[in-house]
């Protein structure tokens, strides 16, 4: 992969041209949704603690205007504070229930924090918030916090996993969803309980029935 990979969606033709999906790497998502800019869990550097980036940044343009960044839990590769820098302090950021200081310390003014079952409006799009299994507090001292997935709801449905493990509260999530942004993998041999690899994503995929499957968190660190 040499760009950001933008991914048309054709299949899904109920309102041509009000959804557009571009993956920046890692969990990076850009979701354009019924004229609403949302970014998924926004890590564009070089590198991360040990990791290197393998893919070119996207550039400027795929981080302008945005109108709500969505942040699935506290690692570092999910929520990388120097990024941030990138984006408007008065834009709306959704965080996990517990983690609103840490944005609030660094001048974001318009920080909501969710537990599993609450939600936020961005505009005309709902973004709900929905279990993970996944160790999400901020290592190895910081704040304590669940990992969540998203549930984007405007005239399409997206899911957005963040990191997890495969499930059985992901069944509840299937019927009239469009899109699902899953996990594949991440770096190493060997990603451990609380992730899914190429098999579990596939689970995962089965259980949730979307129209189409993008992958995610992979290949970039």
């Amino acid at each position: 992969m040499r760009d950001a990979l933008a991914v048309n969606i054709p299949i899904l033709d109920k309102h041509p041209g009000d959804l557009h999906v571009t993956w920046g790497g890692h969990a990076t998502v850009l979701i354009e949704l019924d004229g609403v800019r949302i970014m998924t869990d926004p890590v564009l550097r070089s590198r991360v603690v040990h990791l290197r980036r393998h893919v070119p940044d996207p550039g400027p343009t795929f981080t302008s205007g945005i109108d709500a960044v969505l942040i699935s839990h506290l690692h570092f590769d999910h929520l990388d504070l120097p990024t941030l820098k990138r984006f408007d302090r008065e834009m709306l950021v959704i965080v996990p229930k517990g983690a609103g200081s840490l944005l609030r310390r660094r001048g974001f003014e318009n920080v909501v924090e969710l537990k599993v079952g609450e939600q936020a409006d961005v505009g005309p799009v709902t973004v709900r918030a929905v279990a993970a299994v996944h160790d999400g507090r901020r290592h190895p001292f910081g704040l304590e916090a669940d990992a969540l997935g998203y549930e984007i709801q405007g005239s399409r449905r997206l899911y957005f996993a963040g990191d997890t493990d495969v499930h059985p509260e992901l069944s509840e999530l299937a019927g009239d969803l469009e899109i699902a942004l899953l996990p594949i993998w991440g770096w190493g041999h060997k990603l451990g309980p609380g992730h899914m690899d190429p098999r579990g994503a596939a689970r995962a995929a089965a259980m949730l029935q979307p129209d189409l499957t993008v992958p995610i968190h992979w290949g970039t660190y």
